[in-house]
Formats: structure tokens, C-alpha cells, sequence
């Protein structure tokens, strides 16, 4: 995989750990959502980059694959097709909450318990795990 394709599919995969990873700290808090600073606008902030993140991954995912070389693509091909579905799925859900006037950590709670939201997340790991350099055995 070329390291602009790699490097392109990390940061966009590493962003959507750190707002989940924000969230499930904000979920914690017991937040009403009030107010226009702190947690509660950070929470909206983070969000927002994971719904960025999560437009650009079926687009990174190809060209990642794209950029293997020889290896059959045919399977990954598959697999980004079902990442794909999942990120639409759990973009709805963040869309959902984004709408919201206020997020409050119940909110919050309750789209991190989303299965939509944990399979991507579960999707993202398997294609990270597939797309690093496989090591032959001596």
C-alpha cells in the first residue's frame, strides 16, 4: 500500500476513535447538554469530524486497496462494500444526535451503544488489520 494511502486511511480511522473515545468520557459525565462551551460543544465538534471522516472512508478504502498491487482485490472490494453500508448507518445515527439543540450525555450514551456505530468501528479494525504489510514466515 503506497504510505499517502496508508497514511490517508489512518488519520481517518484514528479520528473516529478519538470522538468515540471523546464521547464515551462526555457519556460518563452525566451532562445535560445546556450551555454553548465546554464538554458540550467539544462533544458537537467531535462529532462533526467523525461525520467527515466517516464521508471520506469508503473513498480511502478504495484507494488504499487500490494502491496493493497484485494481491486479488476481489474480497477487500467485497468488505469495503459492507463498511460502506455500516458508515451510512452510522452516519444516520451521528446525523441524528447532530440535529439535536442540545446533546446530552444520555444522548450520547445511547448512540455510543449503537450497533451501527460499534460494527463500523469493528469494520475499521478489520480493515486496518488487513491492509497492514503481511510478513511471510522464514
Amino acid at each position: 500500500m503506497s504510505p499517502a494511502a496508508a497514511r490517508d486511511l489512518a488519520q481517518c480511522i484514528e479520528t473516529l476513535e478519538a470522538a468515540y473515545e471523546f464521547t464515551l468520557a462526555y457519556a460518563a459525565q452525566g451532562a445535560s447538554g445546556a450551555g454553548t462551551g465546554g464538554p458540550g460543544a467539544e462533544v458537537r465538534i467531535q462529532l462533526e469530524r467523525a461525520n467527515q471522516a466517516i464521508e471520506a472512508l469508503t473513498r480511502l478504502s478504495r484507494t488504499a486497496i487500490a494502491s496493493l498491487g497484485p494481491q486479488d482485490p476481489g474480497p477487500l472490494h467485497a468488505f469495503v462494500e459492507v463498511v460502506k453500508r455500516d458508515a451510512e448507518s452510522a452516519r444516520t445515527g451521528i446525523a441524528l444526535v447532530l440535529a439535536q439543540p442540545t446533546i446530552s450525555s444520555q444522548l450520547v450514551d445511547n448512540l455510543n451503544a449503537s450497533i451501527h456505530l460499534r460494527t463500523l468501528l469493528t469494520d475499521l479494525f478489520l480493515l486496518g488489520e488487513t491492509l497492514k504489510p503481511q510478513v511471510s514466515p522464514a
